[in-house]
């Protein structure tokens, strides 16, 4: 579902009631606070930044209704895309290297919600061949796929995200490839950058020397989001324990179907948006000071 220009609430009465408590998010403000941000974008000559209130609405929920808090958020969202070209730029789904992390699943929202209203997200972070693929396509890759989750799914706009990082089959060659500031700039865009709230930062399935790179991780976190942060062992996690396993995909003890099913979706999904991806990249912080 495509979100129109203008933002019509269908929230249910419970949404709306966590959206006031959670958010600070009423049906009187909502119209305010878009329209205020919507005159910061045309006003401000450094940014080039949608203005449809669905997109503007994104950020103001990420932010609990602090509108300084969306405009910091905003424009870090747009400094990064000037200041790290290689995640954001070219974001063709039809390019060969990027239709093999695509066949590769590297992130994979589920179809389903949990029991808070909140979408899990499978990121496969091993699932990618190191001496082929470069971290910066894949995290291409990856992105694409949140963006398009973040623009279809309204309820992880208002009930967050938790996710589920597989770093099984993790080897020094994909650690290798996470260089510092790469570390640096995913943490950013996670608690600085994207409109989203981050319940959970689920890493299953830990080879023990993969330690050393979480607390590099965690280093960067502030303090919110490293207590989110948790990790489990090889077989020390039993996904259905904290998640309804009715939507979990088979490989993790689920049965809403397969992870190919959802490769195939997402696949799907990206391929048939590439129009709306171009038309993102014209979208830019002029200046980056």
């Amino acid at each position: 579902m495509v979100m129109l220009k203008e933002y019509i609430c269908t929230m249910s009465p419970e949404e709306k009631e966590y959206a006031a408590a959670y958010l600070n998010e009423t049906d009187k403000d909502r119209p305010i606070k878009i329209a205020e941000l919507k005159r910061w974008i045309v006003e401000n000559d450094e940014l080039d930044a949608p203005t449809d209130d669905f997109f503007l609405l994104r950020f103001l929920r990420a932010s609990k209704f602090n509108v300084d808090k969306a405009k910091s958020k905003l424009r870090n969202y747009y400094k990064q895309r000037a200041t790290v070209p290689e995640w954001y730029t070219d974001r063709n789904p039809c390019l060969p290297k990027l239709q093999e992390l695509f066949d590769l699943g590297v992130l994979l929202p589920l179809r389903k919600l949990d029991n808070e209203g909140r979408m899990v997200v499978i990121v496969r972070a091993a699932a990618h061949n190191p001496s082929r693929h470069k971290m910066a396509d894949m995290l291409k890759a990856a992105l694409m796929v949140l963006d398009l989750a973040l623009r279809d799914h309204e309820s992880m706009t208002i009930h967050g995200v938790t996710a589920i990082l597989d770093i099984g089959g993790m080897t020094y060659e994909h650690v290798f490839q996470l260089s510092l500031n790469v570390i640096k700039n995913l943490v950013h865009a996670w608690q600085d950058c994207y409109p989203v709230r981050i319940h959970a930062l689920n890493f299953i399935n830990s080879p023990r020397f993969v330690n050393v790179v979480l607390n590099i991780f965690r280093g960067f976190m502030k303090g919110k989001l490293k207590q989110r942060v948790h990790v489990y062992a090889r077989g020390k996690l039993k996904l259905y324990e904290t998640l309804p396993n009715y939507i979990l995909p088979e490989e993790y003890d689920g049965t809403n179907g397969t992870i190919n099913e959802l490769i195939e979706y997402w696949k799907r999904a990206v391929e048939n948006n590439s129009e709306w991806f171009a038309e993102q990249e014209k979208y830019k912080l002029t200046s980056i000071k």
